[in-house]
């Protein structure tokens, strides 16, 4: 399983560099069901001018379109960023499965916070943590 959460926290990457080329924060997002991503995402909050519109929140709301359904107990969503308290309510409503990320966020994070997620979803934190951190400490480099 190891080998395979990189595998799939590199394509949130992906999708983070997106964000980043676009002005963005750069935090990427894919959910994955039965081995295939059924939805990407990354940061639009820019760009749609709406600050709900976060990596998460958009790629949930896809999966849960692609696959017809409300919950998503059988999915993965990878995260390239610790979602924060609204992303990790969405997380709880969606009754997700799984939940990977790679940079913690101890100022906006939901563990933080101390926001609880669906106690049936079970979480992996750290994956390609390093790649996902410098991202977002070189976006607010440059921003400075």
């Amino acid at each position: 399983m190891k080998d395979r959460d990189e595998y799939y926290m590199r394509e949130a990457l992906k999708e983070a560099r997106k964000a980043l080329s676009a002005g963005e924060m750069p935090v990427g997002a894919v959910v994955v069901c039965g081995e295939r991503i059924v939805a990407r995402a990354h940061n639009q909050t820019e760009l749609l001018n709406d600050a709900t519109a976060h990596a998460e929140m958009i790629a949930l709301t896809a999966a849960m379109s692609y696959l017809n359904a409300k919950y998503l107990p059988d999915c993965t969503l990878y995260v390239t960023l610790e979602p924060c308290s609204m992303c990790s309510g969405a997380v709880y409503w969606s009754k997700l499965g799984r939940l990977v990320y790679g940079a913690s966020d101890m100022q906006r994070g939901y563990e933080h916070l101390h926001c609880p997620l669906h106690p049936k979803t079970r979480v992996r934190s750290g994956v390609l943590a390093e790649e996902a951190a410098k991202l977002i400490k070189d976006f607010f480099k440059d921003k400075r």
